[in-house]
């Protein structure tokens, strides 16, 4: 329970708000995109909650599962994998805190598979799931860039707290729309190239293949969309630019040595 206690309390720190300002230094006070809100998060408290979302829908489902696999075989794996991502849905409802999107997202793909595994005992149709699902989603995230709200925009809450204001500005429109649409070509060329390998090498080669190219996509996808993301909420005035951010340093660190 502590780590899904991590998700509740991963919450974003608040900048503390100006004390004493003047009129005078309000009239010559940088326009909001070029000073954050006192009031929005730091860049690591939105990594620290972006790596705690992650953690708990992703990594955790992935090592439980590999772990039983090896352990105890298929079926344990494929339930107990399940039933940690339902196990903390219902712990995120019983103490009534929101899940994130992330974590019903796995949820429900995880649902779909093992469905599909109950019903065929084919280790075929078994390693097909994750490239069909890859399509799948990736095919909603495509279909998503031409809607009012791309996937990123939903999932953008629950990394960062965004408001109707602050999702309704075109700079965020256009980088919540140009991330959905890397994600969706990055899930459909990894679908398209699984399932080639799958089709033409033997087992292991595919394993191989598959442990190697997955990883290393996924996390060129995170660090581009990390990249881009704070590049934009800098300029947004959402997160505090590094030139604001490093005389702040220096003022902390001549004021502990002097």
């Amino acid at each position: 329970m502590a780590l899904l206690d991590l998700a509740a309390t991963a919450d974003v720190r608040l900048s503390p708000a100006p004390v004493g300002q003047g009129r005078s230094s309000a009239r010559h006070a940088p326009s909001r995109a070029a000073q954050p809100d006192p009031g929005q998060p730091s860049l690591a408290g939105v990594l620290r909650r972006l790596g705690t979302n992650l953690l708990v829908a992703c990594v955790v489902p992935a090592v439980v599962f590999y772990s039983l696999f090896v352990a105890f075989g298929i079926w344990p794996a494929i339930l107990s994998a399940l039933a940690w991502s339902y196990g903390a849905t219902a712990y995120r409802a019983l103490t009534r805190r929101r899940a994130s999107g992330l974590l019903l997202l796995t949820a429900a793909v995880l649902s779909v598979r093992t469905v599909i595994a109950l019903l065929s005992h084919s280790t075929f149709v078994y390693f097909i799931q994750p490239v069909l699902t890859d399509a799948l989603i990736g095919t909603a995230f495509l279909l998503s860039v031409f809607t009012a709200r791309p996937v990123v925009a939903r999932l953008a809450g629950d990394f960062y707290p965004l408001t109707d204001e602050q999702r309704a500005r075109p700079a965020l429109q256009r980088l919540f729309r140009r991330l959905t649409l890397l994600w969706a070509l990055a899930l459909l060329a990894k679908a398209a190239a699984m399932f080639a390998l799958l089709q033409t090498q033997p087992l292991g080669t595919f394993l191989l293949a598959k442990s190697i190219s997955i990883p290393l996509t996924n996390a060129t996808c995170i660090v581009v969309t990390v990249l881009a993301a704070t590049a934009t909420a800098r300029r947004e005035g959402l997160l505090p630019r590094r030139t604001a951010i490093l005389p702040a340093w220096a003022l902390r660190t001549s004021r502990a040595t002097s």
